[in-house]
């Protein structure tokens, strides 16, 4: 097969990434620009930046191949990420702002030390050490997507897919900081939105007249036409609404994310950026769903495995139905969307963990007067590590688990830094009484909950099977909170 005019469109997109970074770094001069960009975005940059980041290849590749797996049912991934997007930018993005702002924070750990008035080291640890190890899982996990879709989509070697975007991805970094991931990732965004929102309209019309998709989807499976899943509603079924509806607590204090409310410019750009995130957010987490319904309805056929004709949790549908509905220089189009996705995750997790090792770690700690222009040297390096690192994960979990599937396997590192940092941020916020021990505490218990709820649990006879489905999400933020309130409550008098 030609792969001439996808090879070309990448060539360009590629070309403006790197453009991006070239930019960004002349605007780069002390270490707030290289972290937070100054505290200028303005709140289309923010809204679209913090999607595009918060999204990730899930998205692209996992979301709508649950949507081919589970039809309808899926749409419940919709529901919880609206209210988990809503409920940041509605309720907490303003507080968080004005006191990022109070504190002069450039960090989730600086915010975290000046809140909690904190006369020891052990809170910004804990953060930068918990950040730093999801992170690294959570990057993986991109990094294996990239892998499949220049596989998937263009039948490269999964090895020299990783190596491409890999590498165009710590370039940008490099030269750019925030900035650079800030402005990428505005555009990454955007061109994801496109692509969403055009291929299932180009789908639909491609179907003949006379074609019922509901009669079609019913003769498939009729689960698919279930909001429950199959059988309806029990309580199995119910834990699994739960566990994807949960998926939407990772908005509401995750630092890749929260990184972009002390970068914007003022609460004015986050009551504006707050209608531009939501909007984003039902369109296009929708759109992913109508995606994989369709793609199950073109793509199989009654008796069918779903599995077996779309790949490991229908992974493989977006690419497919592109090959079926879309000409050869759109799918280049679409590859580049799918990378963006990865990309615009990728780079502000790694902007991230390393402000984490070499702010919290290094100047806050080792060398409290750094110079500012060694310390993005040093940051530079730290990032090319944690990138690495993350390389080496991604490399051993294809050859360890070669029928591992991405929608899981990033929810678990997604879940980490969720639980981890979400209860804390919350309870900050909103809760007076909430100590210092009380967000050690809960930072602690988040952490550890979640592999223990991802392998410890679900082997539990009985329950087990329950947890499983529900995921760590959900259980893991509920014992971390508790934890912080119970610790709060004893030590605060």
């Amino acid at each position: 097969m030609n792969h001439n005019p996808e090879l070309f469109i990448l060539a360009i997109y590629f070309s403006i990434l790197l453009g991006i970074g070239f930019f960004a770094s002349k605007r780069i001069t002390n270490i707030s620009d290289y972290y937070v960009g100054g505290k200028k975005l303005g709140y289309w940059i923010a809204a679209l930046s913090a999607r595009s980041t918060g999204e990730s290849g899930w998205l692209l590749i996992g979301v709508t191949g649950m949507g081919a797996l589970m039809g309808v049912s899926a749409m419940w991934i919709v529901v919880g990420e609206i209210i988990g997007v809503f409920f940041s930018w509605q309720f907490m993005a303003k507080k968080f702002k004005r006191l990022t702002d109070e504190y002069n924070s450039i960090t989730i750990p600086d915010f975290l030390v000046s809140h909690f008035r904190s006369s020891t080291h052990l809170i910004r640890i804990l953060a930068a050490t918990a950040l730093s190890f999801f992170v690294v899982i959570y990057i993986s996990a991109q990094i294996d997507i990239t892998g499949k879709t220049f596989e998937s989509f263009l039948g490269f070697n999964y090895y020299t897919g990783i190596a491409i975007g890999f590498g165009i991805v710590v370039l940008y970094i490099f030269s750019g900081g925030f900035l650079a991931v800030a402005w990428s990732d505005f555009f990454q965004g955007s061109l994801m939105f496109v692509g969403l929102l055009v291929l299932p309209i180009v789908a639909y019309f491609s179907l003949s007249s006379d074609a019922s998709i509901i009669n079609g989807l019913y003769a498939l499976d009729p689960a698919l036409l279930n909001i429950w899943g199959p059988g309806g509603f029990t309580w199995l079924n119910f834990a699994t609404v739960a566990g994807l509806v949960s998926i939407g607590i990772g908005f509401m204090g995750s630092p890749q994310v929260y990184v972009r409310f002390i970068a914007i410019e003022s609460e004015d750009e986050v009551e504006k950026g707050k209608w531009v995130a939501i909007f984003y957010t039902l369109l296009t987490d929708t759109a992913a769903v109508m995606i994989g319904i369709l793609g199950r309805y073109m793509l199989t056929k009654t008796g069918q495995d779903p599995e077996a004709v779309l790949g490991t949790a229908g992974e493989n549908v977006l690419a497919m139905l592109l090959n079926q509905v879309m000409p050869m220089v759109i799918i280049g189009v679409y590859i580049a969307a799918v990378l963006s996705a990865v990309m615009s995750t990728v780079d502000s997790l790694l902007v991230v963990a390393s402000s984490a090792v070499t702010r919290d770690f290094y100047q806050q700690i080792i060398h409290p007067e750094i110079d500012e222009k060694w310390l993005m040297s040093l940051s530079k390096k730290v990032t090319l590590s944690l990138a690495l690192l993350a390389l080496g994960v991604a490399l051993t979990v294809s050859i360890l688990s070669p029928d591992r599937t991405i929608f899981w396997f990033v929810i678990f590192g997604w879940s980490g830094i969720a639980a981890t940092f979400c209860p804390v941020i919350i309870l900050s916020l909103f809760w007076p009484g909430y100590t210092e021990k009380g967000a050690i505490a809960s930072m602690v218990t988040g952490f550890l909950c979640v592999p223990i709820f991802k392998f410890v649990v679900p082997a539990i006879d009985g329950v087990g099977i329950y947890f499983d489905k529900l995921d760590v999400m959900l259980p893991s933020v509920l014992l971390a909170m508790s934890a912080g309130y119970i610790v709060s409550k004893t030590t605060n008098g």
